[in-house]
């Protein structure tokens, strides 16, 4: 893999640069489910993430080929592997989730996405032992409040008729997404780009078989011709922002502010939504605002928030960066930290 120039990794260094990256994931996040609301009247979820990965794929498979060292050889070595963790984080989470956000709001979608921060360090303490600081379990409190405010969940009592479905599918595939990022424990000879990309390229043609499988079974519609040019610069627009871009901008961010601080910005993800909705002409109440002050606040507890990792001596430094570490941060000295099976912004 190519090494870092002194220009990026003084970006690295950057704890402004690496905010900034996270900000601009969590309003391309954010993005995601105004954006693809449409498109669901259109698409079916499954063919909507046949297509999508179909689309990113392309730019995943260019980002291993250039930052990759030897992805093709691993990717024949460790096939079965990839291709189960690939099918469950993209096929199983991608699909859930849009069923979701077509049965439910926008706003349930994005609040329930942001449970993936205390899912995070609730699996990495329960499963890893890694006990967060306090600073940081307050800051994912304080966050959660923030975003079931925004997001209006107490106060809704109207809405679609399958509401409570689509938020449990919603739910139901954060918990897939969160056992995919273990799933990178079990190829330790990959870095985060390899795994990444590896598993979604494998993945792919599964995610088109079934697709194809389900259409001829009858059990969902295919795509119609005339529906795929209305909505072609909703796919585009997904495929290289909030799938490809967002992740690269996320992982850069995580490089600078670790793991548990990092998935906290998730929580920007429904806010960055309301503003969104703001710039569209929308009024939003005042417990969304009040919603977004405590999200705001929580972001900066979180950066400023001491980690526990310092603590270690030197020479116990490498045992408790493995403790705290996830799954790929355990895979090479030198690949940078990353959350959730994603790539690093080489």
């Amino acid at each position: 893999m190519k090494s870092a120039s002194p220009a990026a990794s003084g970006l690295t260094a950057s704890p402004l640069a690496a905010t900034v990256a996270m900000l601009f994931a969590a309003i391309s996040w954010g993005s995601l489910f105004l954006v693809g609301k449409p498109v669901l009247s259109r698409l079916d979820p499954i063919w909507f993430t046949a297509l999508r990965y179909l689309l990113a794929g392309i730019g995943m498979t260019l980002l291993v080929i250039l930052f990759g060292e030897k992805p093709w050889t691993k990717l024949r070595a460790h096939w079965g592997t990839l291709t189960g963790y690939g099918v469950l984080g993209y096929g199983f989470f991608g699909v859930l989730v849009l069923e979701g956000l077509k049965l439910s709001l926008p706003s349930h979608g994005a609040v329930l996405m942001a449970t993936l921060p205390l899912t995070t360090i609730l699996l990495r303490w329960l499963l890893d032992g890694h006990r967060p600081g306090l600073g940081v379990l307050g800051a994912a409190v304080l966050a959660m409040a923030g975003v079931v405010l925004v997001s209006g969940v107490l106060g809704h009592g109207d809405g679609p008729p399958h509401l409570l479905l689509g938020d449990a599918l919603t739910l139901v595939g954060t918990l897939g997404w969160a056992l995919y990022t273990r799933g990178a424990a079990k190829v330790p000879t990959l870095s985060p780009l390899e795994y990444t990309g590896l598993t979604a390229i494998s993945a792919l043609p599964w995610q088109l078989l079934f697709a194809v499988v389900v259409t001829a079974a009858g059990w969902i519609d295919a795509p119609r011709w005339q529906d795929l040019p209305p909505i072609a610069p909703h796919l585009i627009y997904i495929a290289a922002v909030p799938t490809v871009a967002a992740v690269i901008a996320f992982n850069f961010g995580v490089r600078r502010l670790g793991a548990s601080h990092g998935t906290l910005f998730l929580n920007g993800v429904p806010v960055s939504a309301l503003l969104m909705s703001v710039a569209l002409g929308q009024h939003p109440a005042m417990q969304e605002w009040i919603g977004a002050a405590l999200v705001i606040a929580a972001l900066t507890l979180s950066t400023r928030s001491p980690g526990k990792a310092p603590a270690a001596s030197a020479s116990s430094a490498p045992s408790a960066a493995a403790r705290s570490a996830t799954p790929h941060d355990t895979v090479k000295p030198r690949a940078p930290l990353v959350v959730g099976g994603r790539c690093p912004a080489a």
